[in-house]
């Protein structure tokens, strides 16, 4: 029944119940009705030859068959379906039940009527019940009551095998991949050898488990799997699962009816790992038996068999090939060595990946801006997940617009180095097959507030093309147990498809100096801290930690940095170059003395808020800027700072 339906078999299918229908009604009512007696010789002829032509596929048959229906419990559904389709038999109930306002069927007639009749057809346990196909309405008794047939039979029975509707908002047909990576496509192969290999015992299959990070190609190995076992794949979202114990064993049972209707496997998707924990989901894994595929980030342990199988996003080498196959010989020439970087860099998903290089062959680009454009779309689809879990920050600023001595700028250089070549000394040199520990790039920038720290991290993430976060302690922080290792986790799982510099501000603040343990509150404190020193260990990217108290960190933090840059409070000739940088060459001036405004005892953070305020005195007052207006910002910042400016560092000024 899970193939399409010819229209020669619809008709022979309908002509088929036209023939059932007559002979229940020659069983209701038998003092009008002898075999075929009422049906002429033709209509006979044609129905006989339509039972040739159907053998024993017809809907009822199959039915029957694949439900294990008894004879009466055929012949019931048959009546229940022949009320709401043939009138002659809905009269001839009626007659039955002696009464012309019960055009219906009831067991009590059925019982009666019927040939090889029990009792046990209407038990709870029955086919006809457990699987949902006649409901009978309680009110009136189980003998008397009105028996009614599911929609969804109804409609089988005539030749429709349409999807039935009350799933349609819940399932949806698995949507497969055009390409699959080389370790998916081993999956693949090692899953449909699992699931051809018969199961003991055979009618309780186990539960496929795609465990991973790729969910797009969870659902592809699934829906390949499945077709090579002749069955359709539908996919159930986890959070679509209803809350409530009645609604969730519903759905399993129309679940359970429908795939063997339409001949379907099953699988359950799980996006957000917290889903997990869900009882609900949990429940419908463990009973809903069949051909079930679960794909999810993780799974906790069931009490049903199943088989794992991983499924992360393609490593390095997968994706350039994922690349070179998707984009085909022509774009990769436009591309050229930016997808090495490209695949190198953003651990971007299957069906991502594949959507990707779609929009870039129907571009159709075939210069220098190819590249370009390739980069900056596998930055705009990766960042995704990080968008929801930090501050993005966004700035234009360049090595021009960092003042600090050739020491500091040289280490600078140098983690812009690392990021650059990663490629092809962790990959490509072999550095990496020693293990992920001490790959990544955790560096410290310390200093003053407003030396610099923060415009250093933008002008990297500019120069790299890389997006920079900020990570906001006080979502990360928090006081229940276990949940900043978990915030920490999302932030760097999210952080690794990406490869964005995280810059955690004020870092100290979170990775103090672990204490001495004398409570569960310390123990767990610093079991936090040891999370973090690990995640930092193994992130393939850049993580800047800004701390304004260097004393104040962990002796075992600065021991895994891989850089450490001091940024020192700026002398004259760099204060000096800040204020010459702090006001656009646009802005009108009026007898500037840079030279006095540089004795000023300030950071380059001050520097700039200094002359941006003195910028909106003078617009407001319709001038030039001005000393005066420099002088009158520079008393506002030093009353901010708690910090009055003396009359050396403004003599002059006015």
């Amino acid at each position: 029944m899970n193939a399409p339906l010819a229209p020669d078999w619809i008709s022979a299918n309908q002509q088929l119940l036209v023939l059932e229908f007559a002979r229940l009604k020659a069983l209701l009512r038998p003092e009008e009705h002898d075999g075929h007696a009422g049906i002429d010789a033709s209509t006979v002829r044609t129905l006989g030859a339509a039972r040739q032509y159907l053998g024993d596929d017809s809907a009822i048959d199959w039915l029957a068959r694949t439900f294990e229906l008894s004879s009466f419990e055929r012949d019931l559904l048959l009546l229940c379906a022949g009320v709401e389709m043939d009138a002659g038999l809905a009269r001839a109930c009626a007659h039955g039940h002696g009464d012309e306002n019960r055009p219906w069927a009831s067991f009590g007639l059925a019982l009666a009527a019927l040939q090889s009749p029990h009792w046990s057809a209407l038990s709870p346990h029955s086919p006809l019940r457990h699987w949902l196909m006649i409901t009978v309405d309680n009110d009136a008794g189980l003998s008397t009551g009105r028996l009614r047939i599911d929609e969804r039979i109804l409609h089988l029975l005539a030749g429709l095998n349409d999807p039935d509707m009350r799933l349609s908002h819940l399932l949806r047909p698995a949507a497969g991949l055009t390409l699959q990576a080389g370790a998916h496509a081993a999956c693949t192969e090692a899953v449909v050898a699992t699931l051809s290999t018969p199961c003991t015992p055979p009618e309780v299959p186990p539960l496929t488990v795609l465990e991973g990070d790729d969910i797009s190609a969870g659902e592809d190995i699934a829906n390949r799997a499945a077709a090579s076992l002749g069955l359709r794949c539908q996919v159930l979202q986890a959070k679509h699962i209803p809350p409530h114990a009645d609604e969730r064993a519903r759905l399993l049972r129309l679940w359970q009816r429908e795939s063997r209707l339409l001949g379907s496997a099953l699988l359950v998707v799980i996006d957000d790992p917290d889903t997990t924990a869900g009882d609900g989901t949990l429940e419908l894994l463990n009973r809903v038996g069949g051909i079930t595929f679960v794909a999810a980030p993780f799974l906790p342990p069931l009490d049903i068999p199943t088989r794992s199988f991983r499924m992360d996003k393609p490593d390095c080498s997968d994706r350039q090939q994922l690349w070179a196959s998707a984009l085909g010989p022509a774009a990769m020439h436009a591309v050229g060595d930016d997808v090495a970087q490209a695949a190198s860099h953003f651990r971007i998903g299957s069906r991502a990946l594949q959507d990707i290089a779609r929009g870039m062959q129907q571009t159709g680009r075939k210069d220098a801006s190819a590249g370009i454009a390739l980069w900056r779309t596998c930055r705009e689809q990766s960042r995704r997940g990080l968008d929801a879990l930090a501050q993005r920050i966004s700035g234009t600023a360049d090595w021009g617009d960092l003042v600090l001595p050739e020491a500091q700028l040289s280490i600078l250089h140098q983690i812009a180095s690392h990021l650059r070549q990663r490629q092809t000394v962790i990959e490509h040199w072999g550095f990496g097959a020693q293990g992920s520990r001490g790959l990544g790039l955790a560096s410290l920038f310390a200093g003053e507030s407003g030396t610099g720290k923060t415009l250093a991290a933008e002008v990297l993430a500019n120069t790299l093309q890389l997006d920079l976060y900020r990570i906001d302690l006080s979502a990360v922080v928090s006081k229940y147990i276990g949940e900043t290792e978990k915030n920490l986790r999302k932030v760097f799982d999210a952080a690794e498809d990406c490869g964005a510099i995280l810059l955690f501000d004020e870092a100290d603040a979170l990775f103090g100096k672990r204490t001495e343990v004398k409570d569960s509150h310390d123990r767990y404190a610093n079991i936090e801290v040891s999370y973090l020193l690990q995640r930092m260990e193994s992130y393939h990217g850049l993580a800047i930690l800004t701390t304004n108290l260097k004393s104040s960190l962990d002796s075992a933090f600065t021991r895994r940095l891989r850089f450490i840059v001091q940024f020192p409070f700026p002398d004259y000739d760099q204060r000096l170059a800040l204020w010459k940088r702090a006001i656009p060459g646009a802005a009108p001036t009026a007898d500037l003395d840079f030279s006095r405004l540089a004795r000023l005892s300030v950071t380059g953070g001050s520097i700039r808020n200094i002359a941006l305020t003195a910028a909106f005195l003078a617009a407001d007052s319709g001038e030039a800027i001005g000393m005066k207006h420099l002088l009158h910002a520079a008393h506002g910042d030093a009353a901010k700072r708690e910090r009055p400016l003396t009359d050396a560092e403004t003599r002059g000024w006015t």
